[in-house]
């Protein structure tokens, strides 16, 4: 039982930490702040290439304070058509990682997407593959 009686929340913070420890040993990188930044800066921007339907139910999947961080700042009708390539959406996640020393790109792009495999149902999963273009499907293993 929560010391506050908001088991919600902790509940919440628990799922965050375990999803940051699994991203983290997948990654290797010794900075959990990194790693955070690296699932939300990805989360944010596949959010930027899905329909709105697609991510209500994708969302719904996520621990509250990952969902908090994807939808957090966002506002649809003034979010830009997002680019096709693989290579634009690869370059897009770059840019925010400039100054990290870890960081590897395609390679830990890939691994946030295999935790989003091991996390949410698989069908959820498939239904997001599908409505990304084929140049950046390729980036997410299948489940």
């Amino acid at each position: 039982m929560s010391a506050r009686g908001l088991e919600v929340i902790d509940h919440s913070i628990q799922t965050t930490y375990e999803w940051i420890n699994e991203l983290g040993g997948r990654l290797g990188w010794s900075s959990d702040r990194s790693t955070l930044r690296l699932l939300r800066t990805t989360l944010r921007h596949l959010r930027d290439h899905l329909l709105v339907d697609e991510l209500a139910q994708f969302s719904a999947q996520l621990p509250l304070l990952i969902r908090g961080m994807l939808f957090e700042g966002w506002v649809p009708k003034a979010t830009p058509i997002k680019e096709r390539s693989a290579e634009d959406f690869v370059r897009h996640i770059e840019a925010q990682f400039g100054d990290t020393e870890e960081y590897r790109g395609v390679a830990d792009i890939t691994c946030v997407f295999k935790l989003l495999n091991a996390k949410i149902s698989a069908g959820e999963v498939e239904d997001i593959r599908a409505s990304l273009p084929s140049d950046i499907r390729a980036l997410w293993p299948a489940p």
